[in-house]
């Protein structure tokens, strides 16, 4: 299986499960049911979540780079095949959500997979991370 495909598998299951979060799974879960407790679980929710809010960036722990090719292609694939999404200028400052191997590119098998604004991939070789290394996806 290519890795476009797993991707495309990937993002689809994603938006699944975001779907799924979203939907009432079991009775008590219903906002128009009076005899629901749905009201104060949504309270204690986003109670817990703005207590947690604070953590949430050290629990994603997105990594920052600098793009150092005077114009970088950014695609859809970790490879020189992948679809070019955008493009990014040197001196550019990326969100970097993970990394993992893929075709080389001078010597450099990393791929970064970036979030700003698009989900793209960009080859390490022309990214300078700042700070925190990427995690691994």
């Amino acid at each position: 299986m290519s890795l476009r495909s797993r991707l495309s598998i990937a993002v689809a299951a994603g938006a699944l499960a975001v779907t799924a979060l979203a939907t009432p799974a079991v009775a008590g879960d219903d906002p128009d049911d009076p005899g629901s407790d749905w009201g104060q679980n949504q309270t204690q929710n986003q109670t817990q979540n703005q207590n947690q809010g604070q953590n949430q960036n050290h629990n994603t722990r997105l990594a920052r780079g600098v793009v150092t090719a005077s114009s970088l292609a950014l695609r859809s694939a970790p490879n020189r095949g992948g679809q070019i999404i955008r493009w990014a200028d040197r001196g550019e400052v990326v969100s970097i959500f993970c990394k993992t191997n893929g075709q080389s590119i001078q010597g450099n098998r990393q791929w970064y997979l970036l979030t700003d604004g698009t989900w793209a991939w960009g080859s390490a070789r022309y990214i300078r991370t700042i700070g925190t290394a990427p995690r691994w996806c």
